[in-house]
């Protein structure tokens, strides 16, 4: 896979990074983010230690496998793909030293719950057609506004998501000015949107992408209008094996850098010694180091690993704080096909303010829910035994919420009558395998702020240097990755903040 004519756009150069050689350095973390700073610095020859609380690596993207089939838990979506070619590139190699990836299509299937259906697919013509069936001149105004998506995602990925400006002061100069003048700045998503379409369906299509970084179209900036660059130009994919395939290329990449992984084993405490650090573990074992680094929940850190005088953040703070939804998930092995559902299928209420609400502004299970349905099996028949679907289904829900078993069980046959009624796939009668993840379940496998399933959201006050720093303001040499910090959520920006991180670690 040739991403190129993409990666030519960003020329930013690493920094050197010559100053944590010969360091001890221990990762508190095992997702994306952890892996990649481990990965930054064991190249530029620091002493790495990453310790993993949970038996797999990957942290939210952690793998289920049971009774043949293999679910990818957490992420399953790969887009930006020139992120991961220019990851993998940094240390002289390919994306496919470690895995390969099949181009989807349909990039996803949308049904709505009035009976209609869509495909949005890697040919923009088309998909400017469907447009333009919706309503007059929309098929224009999709091309005019992947235009401004690709010139924001272009200037931004460059100039503001790997490039960090922690400060006020970074953003004062000429340069940033000059990179800023026209990009879709101001304003949220949805007044963005009705600005380029009317019909509340168009709408949809050009927000559902906001899922993924845990906001809502009222209160994500516009400048994630980026974002459908990502989603109509540069394609969606699957890596063969799934998500979890890419993070076992990570690991063996940061096995050959020198990384050492230690799992199974949640960390304590992180107690200052002269000199340096000890982290403690639950098994009694303690690793001294030059260097700290958190990837687990950064409220965590500051909370439970840290002592009051030592934390940069009050728990009013973070209970302040906007998140990002949680999910309910239905992990399914069903006998048989799911026709008509696609690899990455979506299914909307034609009127979707309210689950938003019930997200945001009014926490509460939702009543007329959307959400998403992945099908590996699709496209990879090793997630699955021979005659059967692997499925699962992710209801963004608002994080917090009460999380009970008799709960679930009401919520999940709701969603199963759901999926039959508006896709025509009644699983019922055929599920062979299921399993339930929520809210309770992200704060104790993950540490995780209230059971988000992401972090903080990206409203207009959490984005950019709004967003906690990589760098501790109390205590030196501690640092933070992942997606609370910048550039934020997901796993191409949870990549780039392993970059990053390094890089202040060298300043």
């Amino acid at each position: 896979m040739d991403f190129a004519a993409e990666r030519s756009q960003i020329n930013v150069d690493h920094k050197s990074l010559s100053s944590v050689a010969g360091q001890d350095v221990v990762v508190i973390g095992g997702g994306f983010g952890g892996l990649s700073t481990a990965c930054y610095l064991a190249d530029a020859d620091a002493n790495v230690t990453l310790i993993e609380k949970n038996k797999q690596l990957g942290g939210r993207a952690s793998r289920l496998e049971t009774d043949g089939f293999r679910f990818d838990m957490g992420p399953s979506w790969y887009l930006m793909p020139d992120v991961f070619e220019r990851f993998f590139a940094h240390f002289d190699r390919d994306v496919e030293d470690y895995y390969t990836l099949s181009r989807l299509d349909p990039h996803y299937r949308i049904f709505f719950k009035d009976g209609d259906q869509v495909d949005l697919v890697p040919d923009v013509e088309q998909n400017k057609e469907l447009f333009e069936s919706y309503e007059p001149g929309a098929g224009e105004a999709l091309e005019a506004y992947l235009k401004e998506s690709k010139q924001n995602y272009e200037i931004g990925m460059e100039h503001f998501v790997y490039t960090d400006r922690p400060r006020f002061r970074d953003y004062m100069d000429l340069d940033v000015l000059r990179y800023s003048w026209g990009l879709s700045l101001i304003g949220s998503m949805q007044g963005h949107v009705e600005d380029y379409f009317d019909h509340p369906k168009l709408q949809q299509i050009m927000q559902y992408t906001l899922v993924f970084l845990g906001g809502s179209p009222y209160n994500t900036p516009a400048l994630y209008n980026l974002m459908s660059h990502v989603d109509f130009n540069m394609g969606v994919y699957y890596p063969d094996g799934g998500i979890g395939a890419v993070v076992d290329g990570i690991v063996e990449l940061g096995a050959e850098l020198g990384v050492e992984y230690v799992t199974d084993q949640p960390v304590t405490e992180i107690a200052g010694r002269r000199g340096g650090f000890a982290v403690r573990t639950a098994t009694g074992d303690e690793y001294l180091a030059d260097l700290v680094v958190s990837d687990a929940d950064y409220a965590h850190t500051e909370q439970e690993l840290l002592p009051p005088e030592k934390r940069q953040y009050d728990a009013d703070y973070w209970e302040s704080r906007t998140y990002a939804p949680s999910a309910f998930l239905l992990y399914l092995g069903v006998e048989g096909d799911v026709e008509p559902l696609a690899h990455h299928t979506l299914v909307l209420p034609t009127e979707w303010d309210g689950h938003f609400e019930q997200i945001f502004d009014r926490p509460a299970w939702p009543d007329d829910p959307a959400y998403y349905l992945c099908v590996p099996s699709k496209t990879d028949d090793t997630v699955a035994p021979e005659g059967h679907s692997n499925l699962f289904a992710l209801v963004p829900i608002a994080p917090g919420l009460d999380d009970t078993e008799s709960l679930r069980a009401e919520y999940r046959d709701q969603v199963l009558e759901d999926i039959a009624a508006n896709t025509g796939v009644d699983l019922r009668d055929r599920i062979v395998f299921e399993r339930m993840f929520s809210v309770n379940d992200f704060a104790d496998r993950y540490n995780s702020m209230k059971g988000t399933a992401l972090g903080m959201a990206h409203t207009l006050r959490q984005t950019a240097l709004f967003r906690p720093p990589h760098h501790s303001k109390a205590v030196d040499g501690l640092y933070f990755t992942g997606s609370y910090t910048t550039p934020g959520i997901g796993v191409p920006m949870c990549l780039i903040s392993g970059q990053l991180t390094a890089e202040q670690m060298a300043d």
